[in-house]
C-alpha cells in the first residue's frame, strides 16, 4: 500500500525537529507501507485532466496513492487545501479531510461550532479595529488572551495583563496590519502554565498527558514544556471525543484547560505532534495512526469520491 505525507518540507529536508513525520516513516516501514513525504508545491493541479487515476508530481505522471496524510495543520495554505481536495475528488482517502482541516485552522470558526453545541470553552470574541476597550472589559475582562486566528505550536498567542499593555499591543498590530484577524479569549487562571493534550485516533482516546511550562503561561511541548501522564476521566474522554466528532477529525489533538473544578476546551489540532505523547505512553502513536489509515482505506473510506 502506498501513501503520501503532505508536509511543509520535502523528505530530504527533514530534521530532528520533524519528529512526528520521521516516526510515521519509521512506523510505515515496520508495517510494510511505501510512504513518501511531499510538499504541496511539488504537485501540479490540472483539475480538468481526463485521467482520474494519476497525478502530476514534480512534472511527472504518477499513479494515485492509496492514502494521503496531511501533516501541516494550521500551516495549511490555500494551495495545500486545494491539493487535498483534488486527491479527495479522485477517490484518495485523506486523513484528515479538507473540510475538517479548514474548520480547525480557523480558531473562531472552531469556537463557533463548539459554542453552538454548548461545550465548555473560554469566552471568545472577534476583535475589530478600532478597538472598543469598554466592550472588551465587559465581555472578556483582563487579563486577556490574544490569539491570531491561524496559529500553531503556541506561536501568535499572547497574554495581556493590563488595559495599557493591551492597547499598546493593539496599536502595534494595527500599524502593521489593519486587516489582522485576532480573537480575544478569557484568561483561565487555574490553567496558567499547564494544560492537557488528549490524542484521538478514529474517535477513541489513545493517550492523555499534562503539559507544564517551564516559564510563562504557554505549556506547549514544542516551546520547551515538560510532559507527564495524566489519568483519563469520563469528563476528559467525553470532551475530547465530542470535540473531535464535531470537527470531523479522524486524527486529533484536543487541548483542555483546567478551570475551577472543571475543564474547558482550548482548541483542536488536525495534525498534532506526538513526540511528547510517545515519551509518556511509548512509541505506539505512529503505528496507531497508520493502522487506522490502512483500515479506512481497506473499508473504502473517502470524502468527496
Amino acid at each position: 500500500m502506498k501513501g503520501i505525507i503532505l508536509y511543509t518540507k520535502a523528505e530530504a529536508e527533514l530534521s530532528s525537529q520533524d519528529y512526528s513525520v520521521l516516526r510515521l516513516l519509521e512506523a510505515g516501514k515496520k508495517i510494510g507501507l511505501d510512504i513518501r513525504v511531499i510538499r504541496p508545491e511539488q504537485f501540479e493541479l490540472v483539475v480538468t485532466r481526463s485521467d482520474r487515476k494519476s497525478i502530476l508530481i514534480d512534472g511527472s505522471i504518477e499513479a494515485l496513492p492509496d492514502f494521503v496524510l496531511p501533516r501541516m495543520g494550521s500551516e495549511t495554505t490555500y494551495f495545500g487545501l486545494a491539493v487535498i481536495r483534488q486527491m479527495e475528488r479522485l477517490g484518495v482517502y485523506c486523513c484528515n479531510s479538507s473540510p475538517s482541516i479548514e474548520r480547525v485552522k480557523d480558531k473562531l470558526h472552531m469556537h463557533q461550532v463548539l459554542a453552538q453545541s454548548n461545550l465548555p470553552t473560554p469566552k471568545t470574541m472577534m476583535l475589530k479595529f478600532p478597538v472598543d476597550l469598554e466592550i472588551v472589559k465587559q465581555e472578556i475582562g483582563f487579563p486577556v488572551v490574544i490569539k491570531n486566528i491561524i496559529s500553531t505550536r503556541g506561536e501568535g498567542i499572547y497574554l495581556s495583563d493590563s488595559e495599557d499593555r493591551f492597547l499598546d499591543l493593539m496599536e502595534l498590530i494595527y500599524s502593521y496590519n489593519q486587516q489582522a484577524n485576532i480573537i480575544l479569549q478569557e484568561y483561565i487562571a487555574p490553567s496558567f502554565g499547564r494544560d492537557l493534550r488528549v490524542f484521538i485516533i478514529g474517535g477513541k482516546v489513545v493517550g492523555c498527558m499534562q503539559r507544564k511550562s517551564k516559564s510563562g503561561f504557554k505549556a506547549n511541548y514544542s516551546l520547551g514544556g515538560s510532559v507527564e501522564p495524566y489519568p483519563l476521566s469520563q469528563e476528559i474522554e467525553w470532551l475530547a471525543t465530542e470535540t473531535a466528532r464535531l470537527m470531523e477529525l479522524d486524527i486529533a489533538g484536543i487541548d483542555l484547560l483546567f478551570d475551577e473544578g472543571a475543564l474547558k476546551i482550548c482548541e483542536a489540532n488536525s495534525a498534532p505532534d506526538f513526540q511528547g505523547l510517545e515519551e509518556v505512553v511509548g512509541k505506539r502513536i505512529g503505528e496507531g495512526i497508520l493502522e487506522y489509515v490502512v483500515n479506512q482505506v481497506e473499508k473504502g473510506s473517502c470524502v468527496g469520491s
